[in-house]
């Protein structure tokens, strides 16, 4: 039987699933996507009733019960053993690495202790993905908004901290990145702009602060905050039209 490390197997979420085996991808089917997920975004081992009663929530008990065996079945591969199966839980082994693990694991570092971070060697644009958007299970809806925030406030601090460290390069990416998850957020808007503004470029800091407006207005007929506008009026002239 072949050795499996935890290099070997990687299960990616985010902007869609994808398990590979050594850098290899292996197809997996949707049914068995479902667990795989599930079970990558749980802290603890899990009851085999509460799994099959999440993944197959208007299906009767037993048929549920019997649609889960099927699938830990289909999953079984020699020297891939993906699922920690017991009596009455299940767990994904401790060996996958998981994408939304490793991220949420440096998001917590990164809000707990920002001066003990290494910058240089975080990719803002690891946090710019939906978790799997071509699932529509009812579990994932507080799923993906439970990540979004850790994302936003994530990508906010990072922004922030490089700021203050003179990373003004990757401070962009960061605001960036955390606009695009949400352009209405203010405080994401607002730290885009502080990183123009640290890097000189006004011109990109009073365009980005009125496209932000018009799609306020456009969009919920709001004003951004008296701070904001100060923020701006505060660099350069600027006159609402």
């Amino acid at each position: 039987m072949v050795q499996t490390h935890r290099s070997d197997v990687e299960l990616l979420l985010l902007r869609g699933f994808e398990l590979r085996w050594r850098n290899e991808p292996i197809a997996v089917p949707v049914s068995s996507r479902r667990l795989l997920a599930f079970l990558a975004l749980q802290d603890r081992p899990l009851h085999r009733a509460h799994v099959a009663g999440r993944l197959w929530p208007d299906t009767p008990e037993l048929k549920a019960a019997a649609n889960l065996r099927t699938v830990l079945w289909r999953l079984r591969r020699p020297g891939l053993d993906l699922i920690t199966c017991g009596a009455t839980h299940l767990a994904l082994h401790g060996w996958v690495w998981v994408d939304v693990r490793a991220l949420e694991r440096l998001a917590h570092r990164l809000l707990r202790d920002p001066l003990g971070v290494d910058l240089a060697a975080i990719d803002p644009r690891a946090w710019a993905g939906e978790l799997l958007p071509d699932l529509w299970d009812s579990w994932l809806v507080f799923e993906r908004e439970r990540l979004r925030q850790l994302s936003l406030h994530t990508l906010e601090a990072l922004c922030r901290r490089c700021i203050d460290a003179g990373h003004i390069a990757q401070a962009v990416s960061a605001g960036m990145a955390a606009v695009q998850t949400e352009p209405l957020r203010e405080s994401a808007n607002r730290l885009l702009i502080q990183a123009h503004l640290a890097e000189g470029n006004l011109s990109e800091a009073v365009r980005h602060y009125m496209r932000y407006r018009d799609l306020l207005r456009r969009e919920l007929r709001l004003e951004p905050s008296t701070f904001l506008s100060a923020l701006i009026e505060a660099s350069t002239p600027l006159t609402a039209p």
